[in-house]
């Protein structure tokens, strides 16, 4: 079936590799039947982990919702998102989300996450990289703040 959101997203994913700009992913939002935001994977490019094109489309789509959840929109992504992507979908709160190629499709060509994956089920002390909690209490000030704060927005 051929559908022209998933289209252009693997569009984006194929011109960023053929232009040396980036990896092979392409995103895009879709709102009521309009792309309102568009992105590719720009780690290399701008020295930055978290530029995968679904963080940037989600960024760019926020913007110009000038709203930070994408309630009714739609994400059409190349590939399967990795684990940050997944959470930053869910934290935009997006409609539905389709993909192209799957996780085992991006490992096969170098883009693996499954070490991520089974780190999250590993106690913080056995992770690749180590995670040891400290200033509990001092850091509950924060929440305890949060909870007080009778005007805060709720996301």
């Amino acid at each position: 079936m051929h559908n022209p959101f998933m289209a252009r997203a693997i569009q984006l994913s194929i011109e960023n590799v053929r232009s040396g700009r980036g990896g092979p992913f392409g995103a895009i939002v879709v709102k009521e039947g309009d792309v309102i935001a568009e992105g590719v994977n720009c780690v290399t490019q701008l020295n930055d982990p978290t530029a995968h094109a679904e963080v940037i489309a989600i960024r760019q789509a926020c913007r110009k919702l000038k709203m930070f959840e994408l309630t009714g929109c739609e994400i059409y992504t190349s590939c399967e998102p990795c684990p940050m992507c997944l959470g930053a979908i869910y934290w935009a709160r997006p409609a539905r989300l389709f993909f192209g190629n799957t996780a085992a499709d991006a490992a096969r060509v170098g883009f693996d996450d499954s070490l991520i994956y089974s780190e999250i089920s590993q106690a913080h002390s056995q992770r690749k990289i180590p995670m040891v909690q400290m200033m509990h209490e001092e850091a509950l000030q924060a929440f305890r703040a949060w909870q007080e704060k009778p005007n805060k927005v709720l996301y």
